[in-house]
């Protein structure tokens, strides 16, 4: 049975911020193992150079992602929608994480659906 929960990054401190931040942790390591390299051009502006990686694992789609993977059973699709689009990192992320948990992940951003799957895309990677 499919489920749906509101992900709002305001609301994580009902939604246990600690177990959703460890989990992302735990998915980026295991991505950077499978060959992930973090793109940290897309982190904040105002991140310093040593905050960097830390502040691209931190997107709001990747916790939503690790979110999904600690409240739904292996092999369920896990779906995304967000206001703003997806950044390079977490495109590239996406693709690893889809490949390395087997799993269908669906983001829909501001201006089309993505549909992960054993690391590829359906926007054969133009967006």
């Amino acid at each position: 049975m499919e489920s749906f929960m509101s992900f709002f990054l305001k609301t994580m401190r009902i939604l246990n911020r600690d177990k959703i931040y460890a989990e992302t942790e735990k998915m980026m390591k295991k991505i950077k193992l499978a060959g992930y390299v973090p793109n940290i051009s897309d982190a904040r502006l105002e991140a310093e150079e040593d905050d960097k990686e830390t502040s691209v694992f931190h997107h709001s789609e990747k916790l939503a992602i690790a979110f999904g993977l600690i409240k739904t059973s292996i092999g369920t699709p896990i779906r995304i929608s967000k206001n703003l689009r997806v950044c390079t990192d977490c495109h590239n992320a996406t693709k690893m994480i889809s490949k390395v948990y087997n799993r269908e992940i669906i983001v829909r951003d501001r201006i089309r659906f993505h549909h992960f799957k054993d690391g590829s895309c359906s926007c054969n990677d133009y967006w």
